[in-house]
């Protein structure tokens, strides 16, 4: 695979990259990354042939949003596609700022504003205006609902609406949702106009949730599914000791399974992330893979690593071992 092949989002005009750019690293996850850190990475990406990237406001208070901004307005608006999120407002804290957005956000950033959830049609134009300001640019590509998970009323009766004048009006190409789960994407698949859907940790190498029913829904009315958390927070990236799955350290019935199909994938003289990056494409519904990273070593490894030939034998032997359900798809078969 090609990290420069572009898919259509839906069926709208914007396409995107198979290998995109997720920028909650950037944003400070877990850990610290120096502004020139950030910046190098950036660059590494677009030297590698990356055009599309995808943030939040929630990604280190803002933080990722700028550093994005700060890489891209140098560049042809016409020649990369990025996406931003829309649900937490960002309101800054009135007052001396004490410690930091780690036990509230997982960012290592000041916490100088508080996130505020807002679903509403004035919400999703103000953040929107405000993601647009942070970033220092006049448009964005794609806009998705950012986990309304205890707020799917007011998301599906206000916000979503809200996204379809937006996109009526031009002002952006293309809308969605993005979530940790599948049941709630499935609903926006079926019940709305969506063009995508970013589902995030639920179609991996070690989670299958989204495969019964949101990817044959996205597949049957057109709609594109971008996977993030493809390394499911990083357990599929290096199952060592301590690693995390889903935001937390990785039960050991997990990590068992991840350095059993790491050692599978060797004998095929291939990497884990390498499996990890090709195995959603077995499904015809996903157009893209989101990859996160803190530095410019991460982006080119990324890289490297999506443009490996996974070979059949690696999948009929994950298969054999028990390792992936014989009814996943994989990579080079057809849907029966």
């Amino acid at each position: 695979m090609n990290g420069l092949r572009t898919r259509r989002l839906g069926r709208g005009p914007v396409t995107v990259g198979e290998l995109s750019l997720g920028g909650a690293g950037l944003g400070n996850l877990y850990a610290p990354v120096g502004d020139e850190t950030a910046a190098r990475a950036l660059e590494a990406a677009w030297d590698a042939g990356l055009r599309s990237f995808d943030t939040a406001p929630h990604y280190g208070l803002g933080l990722s949003e700028r550093r994005l901004g700060a890489a891209l307005r140098g560049r042809p608006r016409d020649a990369y596609t990025l996406s931003t999120k829309v649900g937490r407002i960002l309101e800054p804290v009135t007052g001396p700022v004490h410690g930091d957005d780690l036990a509230d956000g997982g960012f290592a950033v000041p916490a100088a504003h508080r996130r505020r959830w807002d679903f509403s049609a004035d919400g999703v134009r103000r953040s929107l205006e405000s993601s647009l300001a942070r970033l220092g640019l006049d448009r964005v590509d794609v806009v998705y609902l950012h986990d309304p998970d205890d707020h799917g009323e007011q998301a599906f009766r206000e916000g979503y609406p809200a996204l379809e004048r937006l996109r009526a009006e031009g002002v952006v190409g293309a809308i969605g949702a993005g979530m940790n789960q599948a049941a709630m994407l499935t609903r926006f698949v079926c019940d709305t106009d969506v063009d995508a859907v970013l589902c995030a940790g639920r179609y991996t190498l070690l989670d299958h949730t989204a495969l019964p029913a949101l990817l044959p829904a996205a597949h049957e009315r057109g709609v594109s599914v971008v996977i993030g958390g493809v390394f499911n927070s990083g357990l599929l990236a290096d199952p060592r000791d301590g690693a995390r799955f889903d935001y937390a350290q990785a039960p050991p019935a997990l990590l068992h399974r991840a350095r059993r199909l790491r050692e599978v994938a060797g004998r095929h003289g291939v990497g884990l992330r390498a499996a990890a990056l090709a195995f959603p494409f077995g499904h015809p519904a996903v157009t893209s893979v989101l990859v996160g990273v803190h530095g410019p070593d991460q982006v080119r490894d990324a890289v490297a690593q999506f443009a490996v030939d996974v070979p059949a034998a690696f999948w009929a032997q994950a298969r054999a071992e028990g390792l992936l359900p014989p009814h996943v798809p994989v990579p080079g078969e057809e849907l029966p």
